[in-house]
């Protein structure tokens, strides 16, 4: 089958590799739809999202739907062809953490789009069947591929603990900055900022509903008369993003770190935060949350077309790497797709 693997930094090739074998109890799927993701990216400019480099090629891809094929049917009580999104972690269930209910922190956690567990970027793939989450029958493929990074985002909000009326700022409108910002919307936020130095990004984001956007994040200063946000949500890839995130927020705050800042390493002025008295909360992932995407979804609460600016077939999935890398062609979000072209 073709596949999409990441052998080194900018090094990403389309390739010929054997069709991978269920184990465990896992289920083949064709794969629809992939996302690219922030994470992705990482791996593609520095070989990893923090830690050592790996110098096996693996596939890429953890935003995923796919199609159930005849021989998964049976297993998964679903019909062959039938449209799904899959939850790219399976935690171990066992451990302490997946015990207190944090399974997005799980230690032993198998995870797509890394090595040793292959990800979407490929014609076919396995999952376990608790990965495997039905979709309504109106949504399309590259909808259902984005529960996943819509997933974060709730996830995201969930962890911020928003008042009724809170002023929120999302640093950051990317992908998971301009879905923050529309959940942000839906838990009962008074206002909801958005800044992002690429204006075409804040276009997007005053479409989708943003109170106010800006390119320069001084803008929430005068916003707010000097006082701050109430919650600041960072979702940029700066080393620079959790001090701006600290400028932002007024005293005794919270602020949710999201992105994962390049080199992996933040900068930050310590006294500004001690002194602010901040609560500092950092997103890993999601935990169940799927459900809760669906609705938001099907509600008409959040919009995922705008966000998705590019489609290319698996062929060109290594040059929709490169453009979302340099972030050419106004691009926010490319989506990857095999098979129909719905």
């Amino acid at each position: 089958m073709r596949a999409v693997r990441l052998h080194g930094p900018g090094d990403v090739r389309v390739e010929s590799i054997p069709r991978p074998t269920p184990a465990d109890g896992q289920v083949p799927l064709r794969m629809r739809s992939v996302g690219l993701c922030g994470s992705d990216l990482h791996h593609y400019r520095e070989g990893t999202t923090g830690g050592e480099v790996h110098s096996e090629p693996f596939v890429l891809g953890h935003e995923i739907s796919a199609e159930v094929p005849d021989e998964s049917a049976d297993q998964l009580g679903l019909e062959p062809g039938g449209l799904v999104a899959v939850n790219p972690a399976h935690p171990c269930g066992e451990c302490e953490w997946c015990a207190r209910g944090h399974p997005n922190l799980c230690p032993h956690v198998e995870f797509k789009g890394v090595v040793g567990d292959p990800g979407g970027l490929a014609e076919r793939l396995t999952a376990h069947p608790h990965q495997v989450v039905p979709v309504p029958d109106d949504m399309g493929p590259d909808a259902a591929a984005l529960l996943e990074p819509l997933g974060v985002a709730i996830h995201a909000v969930d962890l911020a603990e928003i008042q009724v009326m809170d002023t929120v700022a999302v640093l950051g409108a990317g992908p998971i900055g301009l879905l923050v910002a529309q959940v942000v919307q839906a838990a009962g936020a008074g206002e909801c900022v958005i800044v992002d130095p690429l204006s075409y990004r804040t276009e997007v984001a005053e479409k989708l509903g943003a109170d106010r956007t800006a390119t320069h994040r001084d803008a929430i200063e005068a916003w707010t008369g000097g006082r701050g946000a109430d919650v600041v949500i960072e979702a940029t890839n700066a080393p620079e993003g959790f001090e701006h995130a600290v400028e932002s927020v007024r005293i005794g705050g919270c602020i949710v770190l999201v992105g994962i800042p390049e080199g992996n390493e933040y900068g930050l002025t310590a006294a500004p935060a001690r002194r602010k008295g901040i609560t500092v909360k950092f997103c890993r992932r999601m935990g169940e949350v799927y459900d809760r995407a669906i609705q938001l979804v099907t509600s008409g609460r959040v919009d995922l077309e705008p966000i998705v600016t590019h489609r290319v077939p698996l062929e060109e999935a290594p040059e929709a790497l490169a453009l979302q890398s340099r972030y050419e062609d106004n691009v926010i979000k490319a989506v990857v797709y095999h098979g129909r072209s719905d």
